[in-house]
C-alpha cells in the first residue's frame, strides 16, 4: 500500500539504475522521468559530443605524432632549456580524458534509448568542462610550438582513411536507432525534420568518401617498387647516443644502407657531429665548462670538444626508453662515448660500403672558420677515404656559396620544380614526408630526381611511401623498419571497390530496416489505450511499453481529482490494480 508513489512499487530494474546512476546520481525509481530533456541537459548533451570528438581528433593526432615524438621534445628543449619526455603526461592525459568522455557518452546514449530524462550529475558537468578547457589548451599549446606537425594528418590519412571511413560507416549505422526512435515519434517538429536532414546528408557523405581518397597502398601487387633503403639518422638514436660511433654502428647492425649525420666546424677547423646549436643537452659540457654551456658549439676547440662526455647523457634522460634494455656491457661502451668527428664516421661507412649524407651548418659570419668551412668538409672528406660520389651534403647556404662544394653530390631540403633542380645541379632532394603530396613525388620520380624522404620512424608510414616508390628513407629507428618485409596492407583498387560499395550498400539496408521497424513499433506503442492496459494487465508479467502507459493513466487520475486521503495499491506480480475507495477496481 504506497500514498501518492506509484512509481515505487514497480520491480527494480538494475540495468536503468545503474545507467540513471552514474550518468546522473538518480539511484531511485521516483527520481527518474520518462520526460523530454530540458534545453540545459540538451546543451550539456552537445558539450559531452563535442568533447568527445574533439579528444578523437586530439588522440588521433599523437596516435600518428609518434613518429615524430622526438623532435616535439628537442623543440620543448630548445625553448625550456631542460630536457623531459614531455609527450607521457600528454598522452597519459588523453587516454583518461578519452575514457572518462567516451563512458559518459554511452551513458547518453542509453537515456536516450531507454527514454529516460537527460539529467548529468554536477560533478560529471565539472569534469566534462575541464576535460574540454585542456584538451583546447593543448591544442593552442601545440599550434604554437608545433604548428608544422599538424601535416601528418594529411599524410596518415592516406594509410588510415579506407579504415576510418569503415569505422565512421558502422558509427553512423548503429546510431540510426537512435534517430530513428526520435524521428518516427507521433509529435513532429523542425527539430525532428532538421535531424533526419543531417543525418542523410552525413550518411551519404560517408558513403562517397572514399571517391577523394588518395591512398598509395591501393594498388596492383606487381606495380611496387623495390623495398626503400633505410639511412641511419644520426646513427641509431633511439638504441644509442645520437651522432657518436656507437650509434652509427647499431645502425649499421639494423640493415641501414647510409649514415646521415649534422656536421658542425670547430673554431680550429675540425668538423664534427653535433645536432645542437650549443653542447648542454648531448655533453657533460656544464660540468667540464659550466661558464660556456650556452656557448655556440662551433666556438669550441676540438681539443675542448674531444674532452667531453657524449654518452652518460643518453643513459640518464633515457629519450627513448630503451636505456633499460642495454646490457651491462653495452652501458659501459655507451657511457664512455666521445663527440664523433666527421673522419670517424666517414671511415666507419667505407668500411662498412656505405654513404652518407651530411647536413652542414654553415659557421656565424663571426666565426674563424666561416670562409674555409666548405674547405675543411672536403679536407675531412678526403682524410677519410671515401669515394666523393658516395657523399651528398645538405648545406645550409645561399645558392652562391652552393657550388663551392666541389667534387660533392649536393642535395636540398627545399622542395624545388623539376626545371629548378636542373637549373642549379641538384642531383636529388631531402624532403620532409609533409612537404611533398603523392604527386608530386610521382613527378619527381618519373623525371629521374632522387627523394629521400625523413622522418620515418613508423612502419604505416614507411609503407606508405614503400608503395609510392620513394627510394630511400632517412629514419632514427632503423630496427622497427628493418622488421617491415612487406607494407603493412596493400589492396588492388577493384578489390577496395568492392569493399567500399557492399559496405555502403550494407549500410543504407541496414538504416533503412531500422527507419521502418522503428515506424511499426512505435505505431504499436500508440494504440494503446487505457481500457486496452486495464484488460491487459492480467498478464503475470507487462511490457516496458505497457508500464508506461499505465504509469501515465495513474498520474491523470492522480490529477484529476485523487484526494490526499485516497489509496491506490498495484499487484502487478497478479495483474491487479485498485484504488481504495471511489476509484477504479478490478
Amino acid at each position: 500500500m504506497v500514498k501518492h508513489q506509484p512509481l515505487q512499487v514497480y520491480e527494480k530494474q538494475v540495468f536503468v539504475s545503474f545507467v540513471t546512476g552514474i550518468y546522473g546520481c538518480r539511484w531511485k525509481r521516483y527520481q527518474r522521468s520518462q520526460d523530454e530533456s530540458s534545453r540545459w541537459e540538451c546543451t550539456w548533451f552537445v558539450i559531452l559530443c563535442s568533447s568527445f570528438l574533439l579528444l578523437l581528433f586530439w588522440g588521433y593526432f599523437w596516435l600518428m605524432a609518434r613518429n615524430d615524438f622526438n623532435d616535439f621534445n628537442w623543440l620543448v628543449y630548445n625553448r625550456s632549456g631542460e630536457w623531459r619526455d614531455e609527450t607521457m603526461p600528454i598522452l597519459a592525459s588523453t587516454t583518461v580524458g578519452f575514457s572518462y568522455v567516451t563512458f559518459l557518452l554511452i551513458l547518453a546514449l542509453f537515456h536516450i534509448s531507454l527514454g529516460q530524462q537527460l539529467n548529468l550529475y554536477w560533478v560529471h558537468k565539472m569534469g566534462v568542462l575541464a576535460t574540454l578547457l585542456t584538451t583546447i589548451s593543448g591544442v593552442i599549446f601545440v599550434d604554437d610550438l608545433w604548428g608544422d606537425e599538424w601535416d601528418i594528418l594529411l599524410a596518415s590519412l592516406q594509410y588510415t582513411a579506407p579504415f576510418l571511413h569503415l569505422g565512421a560507416l558502422v558509427t553512423v549505422t548503429a546510431i540510426s536507432w537512435l534517430v530513428a526512435g526520435y524521428v518516427v515519434r507521433r509529435e513532429k517538429s523542425n527539430i525532428q525534420v532538421m535531424v533526419l536532414f543531417i543525418y542523410i546528408v552525413v550518411l551519404l557523405a560517408l558513403c562517397l568518401a572514399p571517391l577523394t581518397f588518395t591512398c598509395p597502398c591501393i594498388m596492383d601487387r606487381h606495380s611496387l617498387k623495390p623495398r626503400p633503403s633505410v639511412i641511419g639518422r644520426r646513427g641509431a638514436p633511439m638504441l644509442a647516443p645520437e651522432n657518436t660511433v656507437v650509434s652509427f654502428n647499431r645502425a649499421l647492425q639494423h640493415g641501414a644502407s647510409s649514415l646521415e649525420a649534422d656536421v658542425t666546424i670547430s673554431v680550429d677547423g675540425v668538423p664534427f657531429l653535433m645536432r645542437d646549436h650549443t653542447l648542454r643537452r648531448t655533453t657533460d659540457v656544464t660540468k667540464v665548462f659550466p661558464a660556456r654551456q650556452y656557448e655556440d658549439a662551433s666556438f669550441f676547440n676540438w681539443t675542448e670538444i674531444r674532452s667531453l662526455n657524449a654518452g652518460q647523457w643518453f643513459l640518464e634522460s633515457d629519450p627513448y626508453w630503451t636505456a633499460a634494455s642495454l646490457t651491462a656491457k653495452e652501458r659501459s661502451r655507451i657511457g664512455n662515448q666521445t663527440v664523433c668527428s666527421l673522419v670517424e664516421m666517414l671511415r666507419l661507412a667505407a668500411k662498412a660500403n656505405s654513404s652518407a649524407l651530411l647536413n652542414i651548418h654553415k659557421p656565424p659570419p663571426e666565426h674563424p672558420r666561416y670562409r674555409s668551412w666548405f674547405m675543411d668538409t672536403l679536407r675531412a672528406v678526403q682524410k677519410a677515404g671515401i669515394p666523393l660520389k658516395r657523399v651528398r651534403t645538405v648545406t645550409w647556404t645561399p645558392d652562391t656559396d652552393r657550388g663551392r662544394v666541389r667534387g660533392l653530390h649536393q642535395t636540398t631540403s627545399e622542395k624545388l620544380s623539376v626545371e629548378a633542380i636542373r637549373q642549379r645541379g641538384i642531383t636529388s632532394l631531402t624532403l620532409h614526408y609533409s612537404k611533398a603530396s603523392h604527386k608530386e613525388l610521382q613527378e619527381y620520380l618519373a623525371n629521374n630526381v632522387s627523394v629521400t624522404v625523413y622522418p620515418v620512424n613508423e612502419p604505416w608510414l614507411y609503407s606508405i611511401l614503400w608503395c609510392s616508390g620513394v627510394p630511400s628513407v632517412s629514419s632514427d629507428a632503423p630496427h622497427v623498419l628493418r622488421k617491415v618485409p612487406y607494407p603493412i596492407w596493400l589492396m588492388s583498387q577493384s578489390a577496395y571497390n568492392f569493399i567500399w560499395m557492399t559496405s555502403d550498400l550494407v549500410s543504407v539496408a541496414i538504416v533503412i530496416g531500422v527507419f521502418f521497424f522503428q515506424k511499426w513499433r512505435m505505431s504499436g506503442m500508440q494504440n494503446y489505450n487505457p481500457e486496452h492496459i486495464m484488460l491487459s494487465a492480467v498478464a503475470r508479467r507487462s511490457s516496458r511499453d505497457v508500464n508506461i502507459m499505465k504509469e501515465k493513466l495513474i498520474f491523470s487520475e492522480l490529477n484529476n481529482g485523487l484526494s490526499s486521503t485516497e489509496e491506490l495499491s498495484l499487484y502487478p506480480e497478479n495483474g491487479y490494480v485498485r484504488y481504495s475507495h471511489g476509484g477504479l477496481s478490478r
